[in-house]
């Protein structure tokens, strides 16, 4: 008979099965999915967990006209399968694939672009009010998970959709949060009461009758509002959204086929602002993700059999390396204190959870407050590490400038996931810190080569007491090299010279030293010596180490895993400029003025030239531009099986 999820290629498919058979799909989904994630990585706990709500939503509302707006996205994969991708799923994250979140561009299903937390209710919101203004007639379905509710932008929507009274369904898929420990019986019975036909009719014309009453009719329905005020508050965790100007309905048992179907069947002909409370289980089905959730939020490749990952590296990643050496700071310092916004696991910032728990603060998907916060901390004596990654340290940025540089309070930012992200797509590559960060007054920013100087960095941090810093590092292994004994204090804004050389001048910054080290040793081969610089810093630049340069070499490289718009190479460009050399060429390689697709980080370098390889042939191609006054096409430089795929992107250079 083959698999019934087979047959499913659009919502219209589910509307003809009964609960059994979409019980049947729900199971399937869930083997599929397993199967899938296990060889591309991705979010598969929180999928997982969503699955008989995305079923639900579907069967009952009429999507693609109706519109179901998902907040981040990580729990719609089977909202992916079953609307048309069902074929491509094996694709997730893989370059030219499906992307790992909603995205409009692949389905009409997919109603808005997301990737960072709490943006659904908003957009949500505006396309109710967009329905409104233009006389359509749809409903709006927002889906948002527990985590987003610390999120301040949620909040803000919320408090406007409430105010506006825009019909509007707000589905909070709730797996963690302590507003669902009142699930029960008598939680069930009441939203049985509070969605069935015959109470709400029956409310309604109460309600519209004593309106017509004089001062009685005023008395009784306050009243009656105070009581039913009075008994949610006890009952049901709903007080707070009703004073939002939302009406509750739930908890609602989010793995009830059934019941999830009759509830939202008689919420889809309500009115006004709707919030819907479902309990879920995230990782549900599959034994590993249920018992541990936070490893399969998000992860790749793994064996179905064991749970455990299939790429295993002897090499320890930047985020445990930094979660390393924040304890080892922080058990010689007493002041030093670490704040994350959700990602503890991830920034490694959960090894200082553990082992001093009281110096830890998880303050939840709030990136803004957690800046705030820390500059509070700062400002009465302590040192607070705020471990955040690139992409959503971008939520902060007027924190930041506002509350810690203008102050010049010592806070470290540590900016994990800096560069090129990769299987997560442009949601999620942290391209542009250094274009964001350098030009903030007060503010020492600088990038490591390796592990090694990934320690040197973070106790040069916690040692400066002149005003904050960053240190951004990439997602992955770190580079392998030997550990020193000790870490070293660094002089601020001091480069260092790895190679000498004559001809050009190589100034790589973080993540790219070592493939500029590799570019220089292939040029080397071809009757060229170039001279490789570390930077180390972004801001402030080693003015001194580009005097002798400028004077010394007539072509100068600037190599970096950051938007060329702003970035490293721009800084120098800039003194170049103000310092009046004009005879020196400069060559600026990075990320292009272009939002990069997901795949795989180390193709993602290959194709954006950023690999030693992709350096060296810059180069060269510069050189020879300019000896034989012809240009080379750059496209040329990605052969390998990987032109056409180089072909969709643009030029990786700047001038």
């Amino acid at each position: 008979m083959g698999r019934l999820l087979d047959r499913i290629n659009s919502p219209e498919d589910l509307r003809r099965l009964d609960i059994p058979g979409l019980a049947q799909v729900a199971r399937e989904l869930r083997e599929f999915m397993i199967q899938n994630v296990s060889q591309t990585g991705g979010h598969l706990a929180p999928s997982l967990g969503a699955v008989e709500l995305t079923l639900a939503l579907h069967y009952v509302f009429d999507t693609p006209r109706d519109k179901i707006v998902w907040d981040v996205g990580h729990q719609a994969y089977a909202h992916k399968i079953i609307t048309g991708r069902r074929d491509r799923f094996h694709t997730l994250r893989q370059y030219g694939g499906l992307s790992g979140f909603v995205k409009p561009e692949e389905s009409e299903y997919d109603t808005f672009g997301v990737g960072h937390a709490g943006t659904a209710i908003s957009a949500g919101l505006g396309m109710a009010c967009a329905r409104d203004h233009l006389r359509e007639d749809y409903k709006v379905v927002v889906v948002v998970g527990d985590g987003a509710l610390t999120c301040g932008l949620s909040f803000e929507g919320l408090n406007n959709a409430g105010a506006l009274g825009k019909d509007l369904v707000v589905v909070l898929n709730d797996n963690e949060m302590s507003i669902s420990r009142n699930v029960g019986a008598l939680s069930h019975y009441l939203t049985d009461i509070i969605t069935a036909p015959m109470y709400n009719r029956l409310k309604n014309d109460i309600w519209e009758l004593t309106g017509k009453m004089s001062h009685l009719g005023r008395r009784v329905r306050s009243i009656v509002a105070r009581i039913d005020q009075g008994l949610k508050s006890i009952i049901v965790p709903g007080l707070l959204f009703e004073k939002l100007g939302f009406r509750y309905i739930g908890p609602v048992d989010g793995h009830n086929l059934s019941r999830l179907i009759r509830v939202l069947t008689e919420v889809r002909k309500f009115k006004g602002p709707i919030l819907v409370h479902v309990i879920t289980k995230k990782g549900k089905g599959y034994k590993y993700a249920e018992e541990d959730a936070p490893r399969f939020h998000g992860l790749g490749p793994f064996d179905v059999e064991t749970g455990r990952s299939k790429k295993q590296s002897l090499v320890p990643t930047y985020s445990e390396l930094a979660g390393e050496v924040v304890v080892e700071i922080a058990s010689r310092n007493p002041r030093v204190v670490g704040i994350t916004a959700a990602m503890s696991l991830g920034t490694g910032l959960i090894q200082l959870a553990e082992a001093f728990p009281d110096r830890f603060y998880d303050v939840g998907i709030a990136e803004g407050h957690a800046v705030t916060f820390a500059a509070g901390l700062a400002i009465r004596g302590l040192r607070p590490i705020v471990a955040i990654y690139s992409t959503f340290l971008q939520r902060a940025y007027d924190m930041i400038v506002h509350d810690v540089a203008l102050q010049k309070l010592p806070v470290v930012f540590a900016i994990d996931r800096a560069g090129v992200v990769g299987d997560d797509g442009p949601t999620h590559n942290g391209v542009f810190d250094l274009s964001y960060l350098r030009h903030i007054p007060n503010l020492v920013v600088m990038a490591p080569k390796d592990e090694n100087e990934l320690r040197d960095m973070f106790w040069t941090a916690v040692s400066y007491d002149k005003g904050p810093t960053a240190i951004r590092y990439p997602r992955g292994a770190a580079v392998g090299v030997p550990r020193k004994p000790s870490p070293e204090i660094l002089p601020i804004g001091k480069a260092e010279i790895l190679r000498e050389g004559q001809n050009v001048a190589i100034l790589a910054i973080g993540s790219t030293v070592y493939p500029a080290l590799e570019a220089a040793e292939r040029l080397e081969t071809r009757g060229l010596n170039p001279m490789v610089v570390n930077a180390r810093f972004v801001k402030p630049l080693d003015e001194e180490l580009l005097r002798e340069l400028a004077g010394h070499f007539s072509l100068l490289v600037t190599v970096e895993e950051n938007a060329l718009p702003g970035g490293f190479g721009s800084a120098v460009a800039e003194f170049l400029a103000d310092n009046g050399y004009r005879d020196v060429r400069l060559l600026r390689l990075g990320v292009p003025d272009e939002f990069l697709e997901h795949g795989d980080r180390g193709l993602l370098l290959q194709l954006l030239g950023l690999d030693g390889q992709g350096i060296a042939a810059a180069i060269e191609r510069e050189l020879s531009f300019h000896e034989k006054g012809s240009r080379f096409d750059w496209r040329r430089l990605f052969g390998l099986g990987e032109r056409e795929k180089a072909e969709q992107l643009p030029a990786h250079h700047g001038k």
